[in-house]
């Protein structure tokens, strides 16, 4: 018998970290080699831990909810003969030590400060907790890690930088009296404020749980916040001539095809050609360097009931509108049906938000992290339009809302850019533009 190890699996370029939100085995249970174990959310997206190893399973290590750093052990399977026999001590701590366990909502763990300096601040840190750590200038010795063994992970860093105060240096708790810093030691009740608001909560108040999907939204949201200096403008297009086009197409399309010619397909194609020729709008923020991407993958969001999702088409300058209306629908009919897969979710390099399906005129995006940009294409309304020869029509007009990332856009790219985009809709009719 050998007892192996899973751990939390890379599930996505630049992700450091997974929370298990549903164990779809229990300890005694027995797995054959890439069965599915548990349900990770990683990235807003639901993905399956497979088994590496066929045997029985010995001991959970994670609890459901918890989120845990890619590389970290989440349970133990014992097998028949062939194993390694390091797994088994590095897994025993975790039978014993309540350091594996989330603390609950608004409560501390025990500390061990001896503990603590043998294993998290001996330096077993991630580049990602190093690298947020430095950014936002947080000395990793005064930190207390809720990880594996008192491990920092980077949710430890973010939740300090969220509650907008540094620790309380551990010298100033710890050392005895005849330590150097001469500072007295500051009293328990001045230690930082806990990430987590008081809110009271009265009688029919409804408390929903943050699930890990609506947290990874949360932090990424208050990251590219937080990180990027946001900058907006706002264009209006007359869709007039692309509106009548399109409608005059959708029976016959929806026939023939069988999916429905959105107004969004046109959008996504006028902006996907306008980033071949700005190809500066499709970078992204490397610290030391900007990074221009040569593939144009466009984010779309998808919301569900419970959160938004952003999946990618890829090379979506490439594709006729016909082809990115199927992506549109197959994407979101996969987000709605649980079976967008992480790969899907990768490599978006721009994204266009269709706010106006819910009637908005007017929005400021949050751009998608690490993108520099987010165009919002809100909804097409009737108005009455000064026209060139002076009279007044009745046209169909949208809001086209940009938001950029300042360290690597300036206004003059942004406004050509834009403008490029509103020409190219202006100009849609069955004279210039193919839906195929």
């Amino acid at each position: 018998m050998a007892i192996e190890s899973i751990k939390m699996p890379q599930l996505g370029e630049s992700v450091t970290e997974g929370t298990i939100e549903k164990w779809l085995v229990k300890p005694g249970d027995h797995v054959e080699k890439y069965d599915s174990l548990a349900e990770v959310n990683t990235d807003k997206v639901t993905a399956e831990v497979p088994s590496s190893f066929t045997g029985t399973i010995k001991e959970i290590l994670v609890q459901e909810g918890q989120t845990v750093a890619v590389g970290e052990i989440v349970c133990t399977v014992e097998t028949e003969g062939g194993g390694s026999e390091s797994a088994q001590p590095e897994a025993a701590p975790a039978q014993k030590e309540p350091a594996n366990e989330m603390p609950a909502e608004g409560s501390q763990k025990p500390k061990s400060p001896v503990k603590k300096e043998k294993g998290a601040a001996a330096g077993r840190y991630s580049p990602a907790v190093l690298r947020l750590s430095q950014d936002h200038d947080i000395n990793l010795a005064d930190v207390d890690g809720s990880g594996r063994d008192g491990r920092i992970t980077r949710k430890d860093i973010q939740a300090i930088i969220d509650s907008g105060e540094k620790p309380q240096p551990r010298s100033a708790v710890e050392a005895p009296a005849s330590a150097k810093q001469s500072a007295p030691a500051a009293p328990a009740s001045s230690a930082p404020a806990q990430s987590v608001p008081n809110v009271p909560v009265a009688a029919g108040d409804i408390e929903i749980p943050v699930t890990g999907v609506r947290r990874a939204i949360a932090n990424n949201m208050l990251k590219s916040k937080h990180e990027a200096p946001h900058a907006w403008t706002m264009i209006e297009v007359d869709v007039t001539e692309m509106v009548k086009y399109r409608d005059s197409l959708k029976a016959e399309f929806k026939q023939k095809e069988g999916f429905n010619l959105t107004y969004f397909a046109f959008f996504v194609k006028a902006v996907s050609q306008a980033l071949k020729e700005f190809p500066m709008m499709n970078s992204m923020w490397a610290g030391d360097k900007i990074v221009q991407k040569k593939d144009i993958n466009i984010s779309i969001a998808v919301a569900t009931e419970e959160a938004l999702y952003v999946p990618v088409i890829k090379q979506a300058d490439e594709k006729t509108i016909k082809g990115i209306g199927r992506e549109i629908t197959e994407l979101a009919g996969k987000v709605r049906s649980g079976k967008l897969k992480s790969s899907e979710m990768q490599g978006g390099t721009f994204t266009v938000n269709n706010t106006g399906s819910f009637g908005s005129v007017q929005s400021m995006g949050i751009i998608n992290h690490p993108q520099a940009a987010i165009l919002q294409v809100e909804s097409i309304v009737k108005r009455p339009v000064v026209m060139d020869n002076g009279m007044i029509g009745v046209r169909d007009m949208v809001n086209l809302c940009l938001s950029l990332d300042h360290r690597v856009l300036d206004g003059l790219v942004a406004g050509h850019f834009l403008a490029r985009v509103k020409e190219i809709l202006e100009n849609v009719s069955p004279e210039t533009t193919s839906v195929y």
